[in-house]
């Protein structure tokens, strides 16, 4: 009702007007053909009949031909598309939302070599001109190209867009239309679906330059891209990557710890060339970039390496401590050793725990992985048969209590033998050190039983004297009762001493006047002997000698009173009578001297 309201204010002028204007509008799109595509519309053209067939084939018509056309219409009015011979299909435009990718299949093109699975990148304005892609030889099927965050006007008769909104539709994940990020500390290692196979002998495809991180995948095949493994990582980031060309496994940086180095085994690099020298005959070592051993270490810190082709063999750089016992250290290389098992000189087996310490330099670290490819092999394969054998060895040449009283002796000459033999292995042993020792049991009864019995011996010898010890202390008590006493009697010593010495002083001098009066009376002796030997040589002169012997006896008989007769006389002749007649007389005798003696 309100427009024919608004129609009948009009004028007839004014309304020819109108109609002349609305006329086109409504029958155009019948006479004329016109066709309006919006602004974020894409016009796919179906032509219902031509005046050829598309060759077969083809789904796309290049020529006019009737079917899907490669040329779409783009936002605005067209006309000529009359409905009786075209069908116009108005389709949104392919949107790419930001951090996501889109994925292309093309319906229509030549058909992709068997050496390849993807379609070859073409010069198409990101898929937009579909005719250029045709012309331009694009390959029908998943393509290598990807469309990145934006809007494009895709022909949908012949591109099929795979967003993340459609990725469940075509049978992949979501997740595989993100761009693809590699985390901080991690590295991504590739893998390409698709290039030439990898050459005979390698395990991963040689670095391609100038394909921007594999994110270029015709520029990595149009290099000689490998399929398969790839020696290049894909480091911190975010990359546009076709997850129908590549796929990425994230694994940790390489890290380094302080006190260690890191020897690097490339299996993948240029060609062989050792670098070692002549002296070292025992391994290989090779430039970092070869395949082998590199000769230059890695420091502590964390390293972008590809851990599937090549390995990082930590090598301590401190001084390494080894248990051949019953405990193991933190690093467990020892985790395998145990106590050693000797025989000794006598026939005794018993065990030897023994600690050897080494030390493995920087540079030395490749040289000794190259000999015997671990740390690991380094223990089970050159110090534990160098160290057991040696300690097996050694212990037949003493018995096991040479092992227990000079055990710091056997330690400098097992330590002097190691030291020497593993610096062959460019490994420096620092010290040996001989742990417990377990004899026999029964030989160490017998020991335990000679310590007691010498402990007892010291512990009775320790009583004896305490014992003396009290005595003389009893006997200080004693004399320290008896001090008044004793220092009284030293007193009475020392006057007698006095005494003494004052009768020996007196004495001698007594004997020096003895010896003086002797010495007088002797002189006179001397001259009265002197005078009667004159007197004696004169009468004899003048009597003669035996004349002159009978006056002197006479003389001696008067002056002396002796008795000439006897005063009892015995006869010999009686035997036994006669004497004890003479002892009766005697008796007689006396008894009469005594009777005068009385009288008187």
């Amino acid at each position: 009702m309100t427009t024919g309201i608004i129609l009948g204010a009009l004028s007839p002028v004014e309304l020819g007007l109108i109609f002349c204007i609305l006329l086109p509008i409504i029958i155009g799109p019948f006479v004329l053909g016109a066709v309006l595509i919006q602004e974020r519309q894409v016009g796919v053209v179906v032509k219902r009949f031509g005046a050829r067939a598309l060759p077969p084939g083809r789904l796309v018509a290049l020529g006019g031909e009737a079917g899907y056309q490669a040329d779409t219409l783009a936002p605005g009015l067209h006309f000529g598309y009359w409905r009786w011979q075209y069908r116009i299909f108005k389709v949104p435009v392919t949107i790419v939302p930001q951090g996501e990718i889109a994925l292309v299949l093309a319906a229509d093109g030549t058909a992709i070599p068997p050496e390849r699975i993807l379609g070859r990148v073409v010069d198409c304005d990101n898929f937009q001109d579909a005719r250029k892609f045709l012309l331009n030889g694009g390959e029908k099927g998943r393509q290598l190209g990807i469309l990145t965050a934006g809007t494009y006007r895709i022909n949908t008769a012949l591109f099929t867009v795979i967003a993340s909104a459609t990725a469940p539709e075509h049978g992949m994940f979501p997740a595989q239309l993100q761009l693809h990020r590699v985390e901080p500390d991690m590295v991504g290692i590739v893998t390409t679906l698709d290039g030439r196979p990898i050459e005979s002998g390698e395990i991963a495809g040689p670095v391609i330059p100038g394909h921007d991180n594999f994110q270029n995948a015709q520029a990595f095949l149009d290099g000689g891209g490998r399929r398969g493994l790839q020696e290049q990582i894909l480091l911190s980031g975010t990359w546009n990557l076709n997850p129908w060309f590549a796929q990425v496994e994230q694994v940790p940086m390489v890290q380094i710890p302080i006190g260690y180095v890191g020897v690097v085994i490339s299996y993948v690099g240029m060609a062989h060339e050792d670098v070692s020298g002549l002296e070292f005959k025992h391994g290989d070592l090779v430039v970092a970039g070869h395949k082998g051993v590199w000769v230059t270490p890695l420091y502590p810190g964390k390293h972008p390496i590809n851990t599937r082709i090549m390995k990082v063999e930590l090598v301590p750089t401190t001084n390494i401590v080894l248990n051949w016992a019953s405990r193991t250290e933190a690093h467990h290389y020892d985790e395998k050793l145990s106590s050693i098992t000797v025989r000794s000189k006598d026939g005794f087996a018993f065990n030897l725990d023994v600690a050897q310490i080494i030390h493995v330099g920087a540079l030395d670290a490749p040289k000794v992985i190259s000999r015997v490819g671990s740390m690991q092999n380094l223990v089970d394969h050159v110090l534990q048969p160098i160290v057991g054998n040696y300690f097996r060895n050694s212990a037949q040449d003493y018995t096991v209590l040479d092992f227990l009283s000079a055990r710091s002796q056997r330690q400098v000459e097992a330590a002097e033998h190691i030291r020497a033999a593993i610096g062959a292995y460019d490994v420096q042993a620092i010290d040996t050190l001989i742990g417990d020792i377990n004899p026999p049991a029964t030989l160490m009864e017998t020991q335990t039983d000679r310590k007691i019995a010498e402990e007892q011996r010291k512990t009775y010898e320790v009583q004896e004297a305490a014992q003396k010890q009290r005595q003389q202390l009893v006997r200080q008590t004693s004399l320290a009762d008896i001090q008044q006493q004793v220092v009284g009697a030293e007193q009475g010593v020392n006057i007698t001493e006095l005494k003494a010495n004052a009768n020996v002083k007196q004495a001698t001098g007594d004997a020096e006047a003895t010896r003086l009066r002797a010495l007088g009376e002797a002189e006179a002796i001397r001259a009265t002997g002197q005078a009667k030997a004159e007197a004696y040589r004169a009468g004899v002169e003048s009597l003669g000698a035996q004349g002159y012997t009978v006056m002197q006896l006479m003389q001696i008989v008067g002056e002396r009173n002796v008795r000439i007769v006897p005063d009892v006389a015995v006869s010999g002749t009686g035997g036994s009578t006669g004497l004890v007649d003479g002892l009766l007389g005697l008796m007689v005798r006396d008894q009469a001297t005594k009777q005068n003696a009385k009288g008187d």
